[in-house]
């Protein structure tokens, strides 16, 4: 399986909660609308560390064909539409699992 890790930060530093529920709440509702993604888990950040994100999602897939798909597919389109207004910095890292 292929993991999918995003993190992000948010601009708005005042409304990081209602942020992170509205983004979560988006993000889950992908793994009813893109047959590729596997799976989909969405956490929300505890730590108080400055160099902590907000919100991680681990997405899971078969392989590289799935998560392109997943990329092009509009309700992630438009997912990431809405995350480029709210998102200030984000990390990515794509692996296999064994």
């Amino acid at each position: 399986m292929l993991k999918h890790i995003v993190m992000v930060s948010f601009n708005d530093r005042m409304n990081v909660k209602e942020l992170s529920l509205e983004f979560k709440s988006k993000l889950l509702d992908l793994i009813t609308k893109i047959p590729e993604l596997k799976s989909m888990e969405v956490g929300l950040n505890v730590s108080t560390k400055p160099s902590a994100f907000d919100l991680v999602l681990i997405a899971g897939f078969d392989n590289e064909n799935g998560l392109n798909k997943y990329r092009i597919h509009p309700a992630h389109v438009e997912v990431l539409d809405f995350m480029k207004k709210i998102v200030s910095k984000t990390a990515v890292v794509d692996y296999y699992t064994d």
